[in-house]
């Protein structure tokens, strides 16, 4: 790829020059807040001091403290990036943009995955050069992850790592046009535990003004943590550094120790005599909430945005396929994932086979996997956004195409959608027999046609297909032929009610 210089902009906090990639303009690392330092890494995020000079913003900076993620025999690294790359300001943005000054052209910011413990805006799948090239300016960015983002501790603001998330947002408003962009005209989007943000923040009142529209690809409306279970993480987490929970303590120990600490908080059982842990053992943090966003839309106390919103067909063979444990599930493996995420684990199955009556016990499994983690928790949120918004547009995909990676246990599952809406098919460490998109070549136009999907609702609210309403339901099935259908998987949306 050539580089050239770019052009010098002058944010509200000081200039900064980033650089020219194939007639795209790229600044990348530029702080949104203050380096999250000593007490301050549990304290809500403050406004970056202003700088002297011009900063170079030509290379990403540094990520979150995070340990490093493997998730068996999958190549993941495209997705979690390159891991904990040590430094102070790694509160950032990275912007892609065809203009350096005020043109007026829609914004899209978005959040990254990684369970709330790990990834960054500098990992590949996050290249936003083919939005720049097709009129949009495209924003990523870090936040605050693990305990030092999402413990909750007393002393401290909760959800630190989401506050973060809108402090962001208010750079894009004060700084946006300067990069092209309008900030009367931001959508935010994201995936997995970016995802869930996404959604609190559709129910956030603090959210309101910040952006006008909002996608939200595998996450879910019933996410986060209820406080009894948050404390129960933050118990363990307290134990586990042998000292007193409170914000004052926390602060005296060094990231590495914290990091350390959040790798051994996974596989904690918070499940309550009212809730199951709607992570279901994958991770112990995420958002603390006292109304989950779903019910806080429903009862109109969220934002009123335009939303896209939907999941992967086979979300949980991520979870399965790559250690190895998709072929080798039994009946009592299915029946156990029903246990760990509803309070009527029997009839779950039940409802579970009959959908499927031929498919395996890792189908079976992973599809109830799936839908505890993402499907209830977004059909739930398209439902109350839907009901309570009507004027606002209110849309619903399912990702279907299946990856032939692992051989071809991959499938649809959690993730395999991002090259698609980035459109960055082409990059080689995708692809293989144990890359994320397999040894074989995808649709030819499958990634044009969803990245122009994304580009159009945040352009015009519509991504090009039916709104849902609670009349049809209709879901557009995202795959090498597209199809709306109606009412899609009824059975198994109700059975979580």
């Amino acid at each position: 790829m050539t580089r050239q210089s770019g052009p010098v902009v002058r944010t509200a906090q000081g200039a900064v020059q980033g650089s020219l990639e194939e007639n795209v303009f790229v600044f990348r690392g530029m702080p949104y807040a203050a380096p999250p330092l000593g007490a301050d890494r549990f304290a809500a995020p403050r406004p970056h001091p202003s700088w002297d000079g011009v900063r170079d913003a030509t290379a990403f900076g540094p990520t979150a403290p995070q340990a490093e993620r493997d998730l068996g025999d999958l190549d993941m690294s495209p997705y979690f990036g390159s891991g904990w790359i040590q430094g102070e300001d790694y509160l950032t943005v990275n912007v892609w943009t065809p203009h350096s000054a005020a043109a007026n052209l829609p914004v899209m910011v978005f959040v990254h995955g990684g369970g709330f413990v790990a990834g960054s805006a500098r990992a590949d799948l996050y290249d936003g050069s083919a939005f720049a090239r097709d009129g949009m300016v495209l924003v990523t960015l870090n936040y605050r992850l693990g305990i030092v983002g999402f413990l909750d501790l007393p002393g401290a603001p909760a959800n630190r790592g989401l506050l973060d998330v809108l402090q962001a947002l208010r750079w894009v408003q004060e700084n946006i046009r300067q990069f092209g962009g309008d900030p009367d005209r931001v959508t935010v989007f994201g995936q997995s535990a970016g995802a869930t943000i996404v959604g609190a923040l559709v129910a956030s009142p603090e959210a309101r003004g910040l952006f006008s529209r909002a996608i939200v690809q595998s996450g879910s409306g019933l996410g986060a943590f209820t406080t009894e279970q948050a404390l129960r993480v933050t118990r363990a987490a307290a134990e586990t550094l042998g000292v007193r929970p409170h914000a004052a303590t926390f602060a005296a120990i060094p990231d590495e120790r914290l990091v350390a600490a959040a790798s051994r908080l996974a596989g904690l059982d918070l499940r309550t005599g009212t809730h199951h842990d709607p992570l279901i053992g994958l991770s112990a943090f995420s958002l603390v909430l006292d109304e989950q966003p779903a019910h806080a839309v429903a009862a109109g106390r969220g934002t009123e945005v335009d939303l896209l919103i939907g999941v992967n067909t086979e979300e949980g063979n991520l979870y399965l396929a790559p250690p190895g444990t998709y072929a080798t599930s039994t009946t009592a493996d299915v029946h156990a994932a029903a246990e760990r995420s509803h309070f009527a684990p029997a009839s779950l199955v039940d409802t579970y086979r009959k959908a499927r009556p031929e498919a395996p016990d890792g189908a079976v499994r992973s599809a109830i996997m799936g839908d505890a983690l993402f499907g209830a928790g977004s059909w739930a949120l398209t439902e109350a956004h839907a009901a309570r918004y009507p004027r606002s547009g209110t849309y619903n995909y399912a990702f279907a195409w299946r990856s032939g990676a692992l051989n071809g246990e991959l499938g649809a599952a959690h993730t395999v959608e991002l090259p698609f809406v980035f459109d960055v098919v082409a990059l080689p460490r995708l692809h293989g027999a144990k890359a994320l998109l397999g040894p074989g070549d995808p649709p030819p136009d499958l990634a044009r046609r969803m990245h122009g999907a994304w580009i159009d609702f945040a352009e015009t609210g519509s991504p090009g297909w039916d709104r849902y309403d609670p009349a049809r339901r209709v879901t557009m099935i995202i795959d090498t032929e597209w199809r709306q259908v109606e009412d899609h998987r009824a059975a198994e949306r109700q059975a979580w009610n």
